[in-house]
């Protein structure tokens, strides 16, 4: 597609849906089991019931970041009426460590879409100070750009993504 961006945030909505325009500043890594998330790769729910490892980069140990992990398609990706769903928030990360290192707001919740595909968007803000991000009070209907807004996070400094739906053979009729 001539003139069209081949920005894998673009292509797939997340820059629009969720974020605004942004430039990765410092490098962020996040695994499932051995495997790494790439945007727009492909997970089941199977394969993300754990949370996942992050390693955030940077050189500077005074810094602090918060990681925000959002599904913008909940319920379902064509009447998304919870947008966004949280399903994990870490604060005070230091640079070069990993939410193991921070403080969990919001418990690790692992996806498990019903209806059509969804993303589960990784998101890493740096903050201005320590302690100065609070839990929300519900997971539903959790926006990050109001969030970002409210505590004076800016724009992310690293995002990645991937796409999950239902695994076949997960419910549904039963024949008898």
């Amino acid at each position: 597609m001539p003139g069209g961006s081949r920005d894998p945030l673009v292509v797939g909505r997340v820059i629009g849906d969720v974020l605004e325009p942004f430039e990765c500043s410092i490098p962020m890594r996040v695994t499932y089991g051995n495997r790494d998330v790439s945007n727009g790769c492909e997970f089941k729910p199977s394969q993300v019931i754990n949370q996942p490892r992050i390693s955030i980069g940077g050189d500077d140990l005074r810094n602090f970041y918060t990681l925000v992990a959002v599904d913008p398609d909940a319920p379902s990706p064509s009447d998304p009426n919870l947008r966004e769903y949280l399903h994990w928030l870490v604060t005070d990360i230091p640079a070069t460590t990993g939410p193991s290192f921070g403080h969990e707001v919001v418990t690790y919740e692992s996806p498990r879409p019903m209806m059509g595909i969804h993303r589960v968007i990784f998101v890493l803000f740096r903050q201005l100070g320590r302690e100065t991000v609070y839990a929300p009070g519900w997971r539903q209907n959790f926006n990050t750009r109001d969030f970002a807004e409210l505590y004076n996070l800016g724009l992310p400094v690293a995002v990645v993504y991937f796409n999950i739906q239902r695994e076949s053979g997960s419910g549904g009729r039963r024949l008898y």
